[in-house]
């Protein structure tokens, strides 16, 4: 399974991860957008992120949240409905979701954060 594995001791607070992520999938520079959050009022900062529990997987109750081939749980944007099931079973509270926008967002385990992080606080695992 793939996972993005965070370094909290690494991590410098910079928060160009979640531009990264955010300006990626929303084309827009909002933390909340971001699939990754740094919460850096303790040190280390915490970095939530999803682990791929599947969790949210049995709670949809329109199949919307699938687990592709690598492990990654996946959203469809079609077949969700705004419900937010899987937001409030999230145990790590990494499903996301934002005002102004319908469908909640989670990580996929991309990368794009990975290659910006300047304290080589992220990674792209197997587990």
């Amino acid at each position: 399974m793939k996972v993005l594995k965070t370094y909290p001791e690494k991590c410098i607070s910079c928060h160009v991860c979640e531009t990264t992520c955010s300006s990626l999938y929303f084309k827009e520079d909002k933390a909340e957008l971001s699939c990754i959050q740094i919460h850096d009022e303790t040190n280390p900062p915490v970095m939530n992120v999803c682990n791929q529990c599947q969790a949210c997987v049995a709670a949809c109750p329109t199949c919307a949240i699938t687990v592709n081939k690598q492990g990654v749980v996946m959203i469809s944007r079609s077949l969700c409905i705004g419900c937010l099931m899987c937001v409030a079973v999230c145990p790590t509270d990494s499903m996301r979701t934002a005002f102004g926008k319908h469908n909640p967002f989670k990580c996929i385990a991309c990368g794009a954060c990975v290659k910006t992080c300047p304290a080589d606080a992220l990674a792209i695992v197997e587990e």
